[in-house]
């Protein structure tokens, strides 16, 4: 029978040290991070509140792209959209993956030039700038040696510190007032930037800074916001799994679909507003209208986030137009009707998309912490996610959102499990396996959603009802912390259990832990290659006897790191780019080799050792 949370204490959340969505942005578009300027320079007013989808500031505002936008990372937001500072570059890895035990300058947001001359502005004018900000928001504290900073560009070219922050726990977002009266800044290039300083070893500590505005004619008690706007995204059309294959839904829509959409809406008026919202639904790509809008009224309090609950659709097509197989996306887009024209408009609409596909998952896709078990030394632990099947179906694989670990997780070896049923989960006398898959590794890639995908040997047959998806963790193999994503804003939705002493045990950890089953059709998998030849880099000869050559795509030395197919690590060092690496003294049999420099990791490989 399951114990009573005794061992509740074996679970932790953790950093994730890496940002997957930055990193698949720019391995697909090969963004640099170059600043760009515009030809000419801003005229005020300025304004920013970052309400939009891509995860880079806006070139016609800003000159470089260190901060990410987001929807994900900021608490009880002024509005939707906030620009995130870590300690992660512009690719979303650490600034430096190897030396973190030093505090640096990290991520900097720095303005397009803005036109204070004094042919266009004089003091008289009472110029203030504010913003918003908040430490902490829906990931990790920044410590008190970190710290929030902002500079002015004085007409002479140089910087001006005129603001900072220490780092501290969770606060609601606070506003800050700034007035520029200082000749120093009345120039045609004035410039304004944005720097945290921060500890290289906790790289996702944040902060969020919203609702940036430059202008004439304020005060120090010009703090109102006159703004009513969406703040955290929808909820989705299903009730518990936010994705599915569209053949599971359509066997019991009843049974998954959520009766009501629920989404936020932020009052930043001093006074209650009475605004009309409504959303509408459409087939994407087929263009099939699910839902026409119609416009209710709510009125919400001042300076109040209010929920906002609407009846969900019942409107579906036939499984048979989409394909047994096949992806289909509901788009469901939300709006709110401004009362005011000097209302801002961009964050009065947002879309959550409704995806059936071929995996069944909890989370919405973007990890803010990671998920571990601490393991007793000689004792092996276990993992499980329940999920459950509408109709017969085919599991073909599981795809994993792991954290990142510094130093990474090289020699963290695990098992994949399936099972019918947990011993002392829902009456079940015993647990009954299914399928193992052995010697697996941690990956961290941009295959499906950022997802490093384990496709199976042979397919696994499924019946209607409960299974789990689950993860072995050897003992003293080094992977009792092995990282696993946690989506922290899918509360309540982990459906998960573990096991470190002999028995399951349900998770006290709200969120949803980043594992996904792959049904249907036959999947790639990610898993290390067999052949010589990964993305990046090349491993020869493979047999090989004495030693191998390595040959990098990168411009640095990599630090390498050999292990078993049990996970020990047997060698370890650092080579150059086009190195060597003398693997005399190892026994006959098969290794995982892997590469790691400050611009990239590497794709590992199999090496065979003659």
């Amino acid at each position: 029978m399951l114990l009573p949370g005794t061992t509740y204490s074996q679970e932790h959340t953790g950093h994730l040290n890496f940002n997957p969505i930055l990193v698949a942005h720019n391995t697909a578009t090969i963004t640099t991070a170059s600043k760009t300027t515009a030809t000419e320079p801003l005229m005020l007013p300025f304004f920013e509140d970052f309400a939009y989808d891509d995860i880079f500031p806006d070139a016609a505002k800003w000159t470089n792209k260190h901060t990410y936008i987001n929807n994900r990372m900021g608490s009880n937001p002024i509005s939707r959209g906030v620009a995130t500072f870590d300690a992660l570059d512009w690719r979303g890895i650490p600034y430096d993956s190897f030396s973190n035990t030093i505090f640096r300058y990290a991520d900097s947001l720095t303005s397009q030039p803005i036109n204070l001359s004094l042919n266009v502005v004089v003091p008289d004018d009472s110029i203030y700038f504010s913003f918003f900000y908040q430490p902490q928001g829906n990931s990790f504290y920044p410590l008190p040696q970190d710290s929030l900073m902002l500079f002015f560009r004085t007409k002479h070219g140089g910087y001006k510190k005129v603001w900072s922050v220490q780092g501290s726990t969770l606060k609601p977002f606070q506003q800050v007032m700034i007035p520029i009266s200082d000749s120093l800044y009345f120039d045609s290039f004035f410039q304004f930037t944005f720097i945290n300083k921060a500890a290289l070893y906790w790289a996702d500590a944040i902060w969020n800074v919203d609702y940036i505005r430059l202008g004439t004619g304020r005060s120090l008690i010009d703090t109102a916001v006159n703004d009513i706007g969406f703040t955290s995204d929808p909820s989705f059309l299903l009730n518990d799994y936010t994705s599915m294959p569209y053949r599971q839904f359509f066997t019991n829509p009843a049974g998954e679909r959520a009766t009501q959409f629920t989404f936020s809406i932020r009052n930043n008026y001093f006074f209650p507003q009475s605004g009309n919202n409504a959303y509408s639904a459409a087939v994407i790509p087929f263009g099939t209208i699910l839902k026409s809008p119609t416009y209710t009224n709510a009125t919400i309090p001042a300076q109040v986030t209010q929920s906002i609950s609407t009846p969900s659709y019942v409107t579906l097509i036939p499984l048979s137009s989409i394909g047994l197989y096949d992806k289909v996306t509901f788009q469901n887009k939300f709006f709110i009707q401004s009362i005011s024209s000097s209302d801002p408009p961009d964050n009065d609409t947002i879309i959550r998309n409704q995806v059936f596909d071929n995996y069944l998952a909890y989370d919405d896709g973007s990890a803010e912490k990671s998920y571990y078990l601490s393991l007793y030394p000689t004792l092996p632990g276990r993992l499980a996610i329940e999920h459950h099947l509408n109709r017969p179906d085919t599991l073909r694989g599981l795809a994993i959102y792991f954290g990142r670990q510094i130093p990474f997780a090289f020699n963290k070896g695990f098992d994949i499990q399936i099972y019918r049923s947990l011993a002392g989960v829902n009456g079940a006398p015993a647990d009954e396996l299914i399928y193992t898959k052995e010697y697996c590794y941690p990956g961290y890639a941009d295959t499906m959603n950022n997802f490093w995908v384990y496709s199976f040997e042979e397919p696994v047959p499924l019946t209607a009802g409960i299974f789990f998806a689950g993860i072995f963790l050897p003992a003293e193999s080094g992977s009792d912390s092995l990282y696993f994503g946690l989506d922290v804003n899918r509360v309540g939705f982990n459906h998960a259990y573990y096991n470190v002493l002999s028995s399951w045990v349900p998770s006290l950890i709200s969120g949803a832990i980043m594992i996904r089953p792959l049904l249907g059709k036959p999947v790639i998998g990610t898993e290390i290659d067999d052949v010589p030849v990964t993305m990046g880099w090349q491993l020869y000869p493979n047999p090989a006897r004495d030693e191998i050559q390595v040959s990098t795509n990168g411009s640095n030395d990599c630090t390498y790191n050999i292990s078993d197919i049990q996970g020990r690590t047997v060698l370890s060092g650092t080579v150059a780019k086009d190195g060597r690496i003398n693997i005399s003294q190892l026994t006959t049999g098969l290794y995982i080799v892997r590469l790691a420099s400050d611009e990239q990791i590497y794709t590992p490989a199999k090496l065979i050792k003659e």
